[in-house]
């Protein structure tokens, strides 16, 4: 063995790192799902075949929540940060779990109301006014 020890704990250590990225961080656990989601600063090109918006031509109720999203929370809803299981199949597909759904606020619609940011694990975004019928990429 003698001076092969590196390299079982190198390995050892590139796979704690691979299984807190794959959580999302490790962050807080509420109901078995983590509501923390680190975004990066930039997606680059888009990821689907879905219409796209700037991140700046969006409400600003929609980049605050962006905002949080960034920020790892507070969020206002209990529900925020919980998996968006994507069943109308109108996101890329991926594996159970890869999306996040979170709540833009309104003053003006009752409740949670119908708009929301859907992140992905990977950094990429999507934001739908009609509770899932149409998605947009966001750019950043």
């Amino acid at each position: 063995m003698g001076g092969r020890w590196w390299v079982g704990a190198a390995v050892a250590a590139v796979a704690l790192i691979g299984i807190m990225l794959f959580r999302g961080g490790g962050g807080p656990v509420i109901n078995g799902e983590s509501p923390s989601v680190t975004m990066p600063t930039t997606t680059g090109t888009p990821r689907s075949s879905l219409p796209t918006v700037e991140e700046q031509e969006l409400p600003p109720e929609a980049r605050e929540t962006i905002d949080l999203i960034d920020s790892g929370g507070p969020y206002p809803h209990r529900e925020d940060g919980t998996t968006f299981r994507n069943y109308e199949r109108r996101l890329p597909e991926q594996g159970e779990g890869y999306y996040r759904e979170f709540t833009v606020g309104s003053s003006e619609e009752p409740g949670r109301g119908p708009r929301r940011i859907v992140a992905g694990r990977a950094g990429d975004l999507y934001y739908t006014e009609d509770h899932y019928r149409t998605f947009r990429q966001v750019l950043r």
